[in-house]
């Protein structure tokens, strides 16, 4: 890309070049199915990410094979059943890349080569049930992905508030940089922890709940009205926006 914009300031082409060479270079297009953005991260901090469950296993496996032939980075495969990684990697057969799955967040990553480096930063991260650790679960991946740690505390929510305390000082003690805070059901916790803490916390609500409160819309709309400050709030069950996001603010910071 600064190849190319260095060719347009210096006249070796003009803007109409310049606009399809970036396209040619950004983009990795599979069989008119699917357009990656293979330079999403030099843009945004992060890579682009698959998401699986709308798409048909024709198409998901067309994408992975591709994006493994032209791509070097890691590629993110997210909401992911058991069932279809199981078929994806008995359809890929013995290759050379690193293949790591997270269960209970759905999250498939594959690797071309594994590179350790120390973490960034720290992230905290806090369920208030063990129904919501599945989306912490996403966005603990996402977050490590992106070079952090995170510190994770599980089923700490309001019904049993004594729990939250030591494990909110915890983390403060550790700097973390944001927390990550996903409830179901009433979706109190993050407005409790937000009123707790001087770092940025991220509520992710979660679909967890029965009744008025099935599939999160109680908790989104409790998080939305939250009168807690500095509280942003992410789509239901949205653990990888919400660990995206913990990542962008430890990057520009």
């Amino acid at each position: 890309m600064k190849d190319i914009l260095e060719r347009l300031v210096n006249g070796e082409l003009n803007v109409d070049e310049a606009e399809q060479l970036l396209k040619a270079d950004n983009i990795l297009e599979f069989d008119d199915i699917a357009k990656f953005d293979i330079k999403r991260s030099e843009r945004t901090g992060f890579p682009e990410a698959v998401f699986s469950p709308s798409k048909t296993y024709e198409d998901l496996i067309t994408i992975i094979r591709n994006y493994l032939k032209n791509s070097d980075e890691d590629l993110i495969i997210t909401k992911l059943s058991q069932e279809r990684h199981d078929k994806i990697i008995a359809d890929l057969g013995e290759n050379p890349y690193i293949i790591e799955y997270n269960k209970r967040a759905q999250i498939l990553i594959i690797r071309k080569q594994l590179t350790k480096k120390e973490p960034k930063a720290k992230i905290g991260i806090i369920t208030a049930g063990t129904s919501d650790i599945n989306i912490a679960e996403e966005a603990k991946v996402i977050v490590e992905e992106g070079g952090c740690e995170a510190i994770t505390s599980y089923d700490i929510g309001v019904a049993g508030i004594h729990r939250l305390f030591p494990q909110i000082a915890h983390m403060i003690s550790q700097g973390v940089r944001a927390l990550i805070v996903c409830a179901g059901m009433e979706g109190a916790l993050p407005s409790v922890v937000a009123g707790l803490v001087d770092v940025p916390v991220i509520a992710v609500p979660t679909s967890v709940g029965y009744g008025v409160g099935e599939g999160g819309r109680v908790a989104l709309d409790a998080m939305l009205q939250s009168c807690a400050p500095g509280i942003a709030v992410v789509n239901i069950d949205n653990g990888f926006g919400a660990g995206v996001f913990a990542l962008t603010i430890v990057n520009s910071g």
